[in-house]
Parts: C-alpha cells; structure tokens; sequence
C-alpha cells in the first residue's frame, strides 16, 4: 500500500489522472487531499462531474476540509453525507461515492502502521472580493473556538505527540511570504488558523506536517507544503 499525499485541486484532477497513471496505482492504495477539494463547492451538477472524475481513480481519497468548500453537514447539501468509521475515526461518505472520503477536523486516522490527525480550514483572503462578485464563500471556513478546544482537549488526552499532521493551511512561523499577495495587506488579513496551528505545533511533539492552501511546494523543517507534487510515503518510510 502506497499512501499518496497533494495538495488543494480545485476541481482540476487532469493533471492528476495522468500521474496515476504512470503510477500504476491500485484500490489498495489511499489518496489524501489537502483541501480545496473542489468536489463540494457549487453544490450542483459541476460538482457531481468532479466527484466523477475524481472517483475515476480508483482507489480511496481522503479529503481534509479547505477554505474554497463546503462542509459535508452544510445545509445546501441536503444531507447527501452518512457518517461512518474509517481507519480508526470517523468520516463523511456520500453513498453515490463510497470512495470519497471527508475526513472531520480533530478526528485521528490510522492508515499504514502510523496516525494522521485532521485539521482542516483556514481564511479566504479572497473573501472580500468574492462577496463583491457573487462567488461562493463560505462563513464556517474556519474552525470555531469551541472546535479548536476539542482539539486541544483530544492532542492532551492523546500525550501531545503527533506523528503525522494534516492541515490546509500551515503554522504562523512558516507563513511562505512569498506567496503573499503584492498590495494586500496582511493586517487584515484573519490569521486565526496559522495561529492557531502554530500553537499546535510548539506544544506537541510531532514527526511531520503536510499542508495546503498557499500553492507551493517546498519543504520547511518538519511542515512539507504541497500543491501540484504528489508526496508518496510508504509506511515503513513515514
């Protein structure tokens, strides 16, 4: 089993379906996506076709929850999402798409002969501009307090030791600054969920962190950020 980890795809899997392919990966292999999914964002049929096309794989993906998407419990879904257990916690799964898995923000997954802990969201630094236009943008993107205390609560009674986390965004410390956006200043810009992160990560001992959101790829320290690479980790490796 090869666990394969990229970051945010926003509906655009081509790129993707390619690389599998040289690959030659199978349904005993797990796909993990750093959020930004695209497959549950405008809430209609374009979003059907992604989940299609992402479900064309073949093998599981496990999606952490972005900023550019709604939650599975959001209302406009209808309650198409069933909780279940998965690989030691608890996931969304659509009954149309069995393989397409919405892992939950706090929740421990043990895949290979290691854990995964899920903290999925962040700000919209669009936001703004996105309201103005009519674009989709979604109020809950972030975490709430009371999330980030369950959160907190679940690492303590876990030891404050972490082998693998999986974010969207990324701790304050190790913000790329170079992705930021020229003119845009970062004073108004909702920086709850880097530090909020960033307190994660100087309180708890931790192998490894993967995130999305900032569309690089680079390595810093311990916190791997992802965007258009495909990282394949084998368990004995991680």
């Amino acid at each position: 089993m090869n666990i394969y980890i990229t970051g945010d795809k926003h509906g655009d899997f081509h790129d993707l379906k390619k690389d599998f392919k040289v690959r030659q990966t199978s349904s005993a292999d797990i796909l993990i996506i750093l959020g930004d999914v695209g497959v549950n964002f405008f809430g209609d049929e374009r979003d059907e076709k992604s989940k299609r096309e992402l479900s064309s794989l073949g093998l599981p993906v496990l999606c952490v929850r972005g900023n550019h998407e709604m939650r599975p419990t959001d209302p406009a879904l209808d309650g198409k999402y069933r909780e279940i257990e998965w690989c030691g916690g608890k996931v969304y799964v659509e009954d149309k798409w069995p393989h397409l898995l919405f892992a939950q923000d706090g929740e421990r997954y043990h895949i290979g002969d290691h854990d995964f802990l899920v903290i999925g969201g962040a700000y919209s630094v669009d936001k703004w501009y996105r309201l103005m236009h009519g674009y989709p943008w979604f109020a809950d993107e972030q975490l709430t307090p009371e999330e980030m205390a369950a959160i907190r609560e679940e690492i303590a009674e876990h030891g404050n030791h972490e082998d693998i986390i999986l974010a969207h965004t990324c701790p304050y410390r190790k913000r790329p600054m170079e992705r930021f956006i020229q003119g845009l200043d970062q004073n108004l810009i909702d920086s709850t969920m880097e530090r909020f992160l960033q307190e994660i990560v100087d309180s708890v001992e931790y192998n490894r962190m993967y995130c999305g959101h900032w569309h690089t790829d680079k390595i810093d320290g311990r916190v791997h950020f992802l965007y258009n690479k495909v990282e394949t980790l084998k368990p004995m490796e991680l």
